[in-house]
């Protein structure tokens, strides 16, 4: 428990030094990582299911060469694709708002840096250190947080490609 609390306050205080976007930038970094673990968890629990069933009621239709039976086929891999690919496109927008939400907080930072200068002038440059620090804290955020989502978001995608494609090859034309 005293190490959660240290946790949390060394996230507070890192927070502080970069400013209030830094809140912006964890809550699109948490809302990113909680699709992609429940992604991670429909393709590894929820879409095998669903695949079985697919692969089971085409090895059940007594007629699979027929037009018919073909629309059927894309039918149903086009609805597991669909399952497959939900959310994905938000997954990435995610990624890419990261380091845009970070830039953000950098020219917030800036701001408030140039309105001490105005008010104070450039006399003292520990002040105005501190709020150059400020200002490019939340870019460094954004960028860390992207680049996490980049990686597992790619592999996400490359393997829904890959149970795509198994479904497809799955599915045969007999």
């Amino acid at each position: 428990m005293i190490y959660l609390m240290e946790l949390w306050e060394s996230v507070r205080n890192f927070i502080a030094t970069g400013g209030d976007v830094l809140w912006i930038v964890a809550a699109a970094l948490f809302l990113m990582w909680v699709l992609m673990i429940e992604r991670y968890w429909f393709l590894y629990v929820e879409f095998p299911r669903v695949r079985n069933a697919i692969v089971a009621n085409w090895d059940a239709r007594a007629d699979t060469t027929s037009w018919y039976a073909h629309r059927i086929r894309e039918a149903w891999i086009s609805e597991a694709a669909e399952k497959l690919n939900a959310r994905m496109l938000f997954i990435k927008t995610l990624v890419a708002i990261c380091p845009l939400i970070g830039l953000l907080g950098t020219v917030t930072g800036m701001i408030a840096v140039f309105e001490i200068m105005a008010v104070q002038g450039t006399g003292n440059p520990r002040l105005m250190a501190s709020g150059i620090s400020m200002a490019t804290v939340p870019t460094m955020a954004g960028m860390v947080a992207a680049l996490s989502g980049v990686f597992f978001s790619s592999r996400l995608e490359a393997k829904v490609k890959v149970a795509r494609e198994s479904l497809i090859d799955s599915l045969p034309h007999h």
